[in-house]
């Protein structure tokens, strides 16, 4: 069964942590042990696992992205004048996979799962599929 939740974003570029959603509803599958996976399908957006103590981390990151791939580029292409949002999704990745281990979601110490928004403001799905191991 896949899960969905919703994510609402208030900017062009976002981190927001959706490690406590995708928690919950791994807890409500009842599965104690397999795989969650967690997946955006959007074309500008992704999701990552980083840092979850030093809200810097992420903030640097976004700002990492935003030097290296412009918003505007007159080498750019695409019609729509979202092209960086498209690349940076790219980039980061639509999935993540983390190991279900006890009933929880077998993260490190120090990580969270985030959704990456790149042509926000919008309102967004992730889809959450729990395997059974």
């Amino acid at each position: 069964m896949i899960k969905e939740i919703k994510v609402s974003t208030s900017s062009r570029s976002q981190f927001l942590n959706i490690t406590g959603q995708v928690s919950r509803e791994v807890s409500s599958s009842g599965i104690k042990e397999g795989v969650c996976t967690v997946y955006v399908p959007h074309t500008t957006a992704a999701v990552t696992i980083n840092e979850n103590a030093d809200p810097d981390v992420m903030e640097d990151i976004k700002n990492y992205l935003d030097k290296t791939v412009p918003w505007s580029d007159p080498d750019y292409g695409h019609a729509e004048g979202n092209s960086a949002a498209h690349i940076k999704s790219s980039m980061m990745g639509s999935s993540a996979d983390v190991i279900v281990s006890g009933g929880s979601l077998n993260l490190g110490t120090w990580q969270g799962i985030y959704f990456c928004e790149f042509d926000g403001p919008r309102s967004r799905r992730v889809w959450i599929k729990i395997i059974k191991d």
